[in-house]
């Protein structure tokens, strides 16, 4: 697999976003991309009660624990490299979780405008 240059949207070094629980296409911990990532999980965002119910109800359910896929479940807090296109649909939904701007790889930036992320943006 090959990766992006990995910066972020404000133009600096990609951070990290997640090692508890370790998130990233990679799950190296960074919201990494590349070629092979079609969903391109570039949105480096802190879960929220609604956004997860917001997905769960558009057919992606990221609460419930998937062991075989070594996917731990997630809660209200954690942080996650989300879709930008979902995480985009869930912002126009009034239920856009809050972005650490640092985390988001400036690829999220092919879906999701940096006024949408700014205005969700919260502290890593």
């Amino acid at each position: 697999m090959q990766k992006d240059p990995d910066r972020n949207v404000v133009g600096g070094v990609l951070l990290p976003c997640s090692s508890d629980p370790v998130t990233g296409f990679f799950r190296d911990g960074c919201c990494s991309t590349g070629p092979e990532d079609l969903g391109s999980h570039t949105v480096c965002a802190v879960m929220t009660e609604e956004f997860l119910a917001f997905s769960l109800q558009t057919g992606n359910d990221l609460s419930t624990p998937r062991p075989e896929w070594g996917f731990p479940g997630l809660k209200s807090g954690d942080h996650w490299c989300v879709c930008a296109p979902r995480w985009l649909e869930a912002y126009h939904a009034g239920v856009g979780a809050p972005v650490v701007l640092g985390a988001t790889h400036e690829r999220a930036l092919e879906a999701v405008p940096i006024e949408a992320l700014i205005e969700r943006a919260t502290a890593p």
